[in-house]
Parts: C-alpha cells; structure tokens; sequence
C-alpha cells in the first residue's frame, strides 16, 4: 500500500481498523489509498513477499505485549468468570448456550463460558449465514475439531438463496438489514426450537458495547421481550466492557486458535458483504474474495441502474447502497401497501385487496385473534368467522369478496369488540403478511411459544402452541406487523 515492502517486518505493528501502529507511531491508510493499485497487482505482490514475511521477531512483540498487560489480563478475566458463574448459576446446566459465530469475540466468549464453568461439553449453535468467509467455515470446523467434547450445532437456512431474494427486495442496507433474520437469527430460533421448545435458556452472546454505537445502547444481560431478537432467551455478555485490544491480549496470552481472516487484515469477520462493512473490509475482499466480490459489484450496479440512480457505479462504490431505505423502485413494495376500501354496506367492516385468493393459509394467520370456525359461518358466501377464545363470542367475519380494482379480495368485519379499529388495523397487519410475507423468519423468532413457523413456502401458525397473546400482530415487537414493511415501505406510505 505504501510502496515499501518489507520495510517493516522487523518492527512493532499493530493494527485498529486503518490505523497502525508501527514501533509506538501512527499510520494511517487514508481511502484513496484503496484505489492506488488494483486488487490483482496487491495479490501477485503479497504472494511475491510472503516467505520474507513471517511472524518471529513479531512474536518477540507478542512476548512483550503479554507481559506488560499480565495484571490487566487477570483483572479482566476473574471478572468475567466471576459473571458467567453468576448468571450461569441461574440456569440449568442443560439450558446454556454459546453463540459461535467463528469471529474473535465469540472465540473468547466460548473459551471464557467453557473455563468458567469447567464444562468442555457446553452447546455451541453456529449461525452460517451462507454468507461467511471461506475462513471463517474452515475455522468453524478446526473449533468443532478441536473441542469433541462440545455440542456443536451449525444453523443454516436452506431454504432461500441470498442473491435471490436481493434481486426480489433488494439488498440489504444498514437500517434494512433483512438479512440477519433470514439468515441468522431465524435458523437459530429453529434450532433453539428443535432442542429447546419453550423452556427459558440462557445464551452466552460475544458482544461488545465498544463495537458500535449500537450495541453501546444494550445491557450487558438482556431477558426483555422488546429488546432480545430470539425470544425464550436470556442474553448475557461476559465481555460486554471489554476492548478490542483484551480481546488479542485473551487470545495472544492463552493460546486459542482463531480466524486466519484476521491476519488478512480484517478488524471484523461476519458477512463478507454485510452493509456494515466498512471500505476497508471492501477492499480486502476485493483482494481475498475477488469472484464473490465482483458478483456482488455486478448485481450492486444494475440494482442502481434498476431504481434509477444517475451514477451506478459511483453509488455503489462510495457505499451509498448502504444507505438505502425504503423499497423505492422495487416492484414488491406494492405488497406491503395496505389497500383497503370501508364497505358501504356494513358497519365496521373493510375489504382488503389480496395479492391471491383467500385460502386456508389466509384464515389460520387469523388464528392469534381467536378460534377460527368455518363451521359457524354463512355457507352460500363461504364466510368463515373467528371467536373470542376466552369466551366463545364472534369477533370476525370473514369472507372472499368482489371489488372494483381488485383482482383478489376479502371482506372482514369485526364485531363485539371494545375497539373496532384496533382489531382492523391488527387485521391489516396480518393482510400484510399475507400478500408480502418473504419467509424471512422474524415472526418464528418473535414467538415464545414456537407457534409460527414457515413450512414449505407456507406461513403456519399452530393454534395448539398459540396462546393469542398478539405479539405478532402489535406494533411494538414487529412495526407494521411484517418486517417487509420496513424493508419496502415507499415514500408515498400505505394505508393502516
């Protein structure tokens, strides 16, 4: 990058994001410097140098580093096994959990959990995203390797295809991030869900409120229902307070194998083409990762070519996609719009336009506002109505109808209830997900009770496991009822 290989191999660096630290001076990597040569030149001469480039006089440094920050190492780390004993000590040994992603804090977050408790036989569920560094499922697998004694469990959804999906929705954005749903935290809950059902367990997370700004706003244990993404769980951070730096001083000083992404140059290893990368991570991965990335750029540029930005490529490579809202131009933002007209004949009743005839899908996601009989309702019209599950009372009618300017539609009236508009708005929530549903999982996550769940390319809810508690359908855990509508929603708004 700077034009002086080797100049430095016999000096003390270290690295924090594009700043280095080169025998105590700072350095710093400004972004021009991204594009000062090309991907392919930077490889070819990495690989020329490599051999010359080896880690003996810097592990002189390492020797240092440890020794220097031995009392810091041993405050911080009674500490944390003082926590993990703690809330451990809370849980059934069976009901603890480690989240491993295959990055350096959850590396030391397992490490930590695995000592403290003197149980090399701890349940370690790895989230693949699909998305991962080669690295990072070559490491993933040298962990499972190295620790036989632990439950290993690997999370992954099959069923979609990332690439597909963005060229459905688009791609995901910082303030849009669909994907960790889909991808992460949804395969997860099934797992959780396989093992667990719907006992309380605690998750060991290895997160760090210095990361971001973000996670500087959470709790070093969370069990509130607003605040934890995978419900049933109590999240609790032994690291929560620690630095990036105690995190190479755990590693360095016992001794732990770790991502080889990090010698890359990586400060952080998730997605390889999360929003949240910085142009650094872009960078490398344009070196390391070179077909990946350029399908990634390729699908970036006609996607701004699609919504009709002026200059693809300079959106795309200033990272402007990243700040992307919303789903305007994309064709499936019209299915999160709610459109509705208020019968003219009837009290209290709307007829919602579908996206598809109202089937047996569309009656059983009424199942959170109660017992759904097809029984009890006007044969000749094929009305279906759903009663009160407390007290046996008719709360709604429902029935396909005939709309001027809807292809497909339902009329539903609502009945002997408190508030009419509360529950058409929450019936509205559920026309919503019916009509923009893109299994993307958050609902299976939000639902203690495993109630929902995607089966096949059918949204299910299980009216035995349901206990109506409206969660799903209350703006509070789940704006707009369905996580599309953040993802999709357009300037001109939709009708609630």
């Amino acid at each position: 990058m700077l034009d002086k290989p080797l100049a430095y191999k016999d000096c003390s660096v270290w690295a924090n994001n594009s700043r280095y630290y080169i025998d105590g001076k700072s350095v710093s990597l400004t972004s021009k410097m991204y594009s000062k040569h090309t991907p392919e030149y930077l490889l070819l001469k990495l690989q020329e140098y490599h051999d010359q480039n080896q880690y003996d006089v810097f592990n002189q440094f390492i020797e240092r580093f440890i020794r220097a920050n031995s009392t810091r190492f041993y405050e911080i780390v009674n500490e944390a096994h003082q926590f993990i004993q703690e809330q451990a000590s809370k849980f059934p040994i069976e009901n603890i959990v480690l989240s491993f992603s295959g990055g350096k804090d959850s590396t030391v977050t397992a490490d930590l959990v695995t000592k403290a408790l003197q149980n090399p036989s701890l349940v370690h569920i790895f989230g693949n995203t699909t998305l991962e560094f080669p690295l990072t499922i070559e490491y993933a697998n040298r962990f499972r390797d190295n620790h036989p004694l632990a439950i290993f469990k690997t999370a992954k959804n099959n069923e979609q295809d990332f690439m597909s999906v963005c060229e459905d929705i688009g791609p995901p954005a910082r303030m849009m991030r669909w994907c960790c749903s889909m991808f992460k935290t949804g395969p997860i809950t099934r797992v959780l869900t396989r093992y667990y059902r719907d006992t309380k367990i605690l998750t060991f997370y290895g997160i760090r409120r210095d990361e971001s700004t973000a996670r500087s706003k959470y709790n070093r244990v969370e069990d509130d229902a607003e605040s934890v993404k995978i419900q049933k769980q109590t999240v609790a951070t032994p690291i929560f307070y620690w630095k990036d730096i105690d995190i190479w001083l755990y590693i360095l000083t016992e001794q732990i194998d770790f991502n080889e992404a990090y010698r890359l140059g990586y400060d952080r290893v998730g997605c390889w083409c999360c929003p949240n990368n910085n142009l650094r991570a872009q960078f490398l991965s344009s070196i390391y990762m070179p077909e990946k990335y350029k399908r990634w750029r390729d699908f970036l540029i006609q996607f701004a070519v699609r919504i009709g930005k002026p200059d693809p490529e300079v959106y795309v490579d200033t990272g402007k996609w990243k700040a992307r809202q919303g789903g305007n131009g994309v064709k499936a933002a019209e299915d999160v719009k709610i459109r509705f007209t208020n019968c003219t004949s009837e009290e209290h009743a709307k007829i919602y336009r579908l996206n598809r005839p109202m089937d047996d899908e569309f009656l059983n996601m009424l199942t959170p506002f109660g017992i759904v009989s097809k029984e009890l309702g006007r044969k000749l019209v094929h009305e279906v109505i759903v009663l009160d599950a407390r007290t046996n009372v008719p709360i709604l009618s429902v029935q396909p109808f005939q709309q001027a300017d809807y292809e497909f539609s339902v009329k539903v009236k609502t009945m002997n209830v408190a508030s009419h508009d509360d529950l058409q708005r929450m019936v509205g929530y559920q026309v919503r997900k019916f009509n923009a549903c893109r299994k993307c999982l958050k609902c299976e996550s939000l639902c203690r009770f495993g109630a929902i769940s995607i089966i096949g390319d059918s949204y299910h809810i299980d009216e035995t496991k349901c206990k109506r508690c409206k969660m799903c359908v209350t703006a509070k855990y789940l704006d707009g009822g369905c996580m599309m509508d953040k993802y999709l929603k357009t300037k001109e708004g939709s009708k609630k």
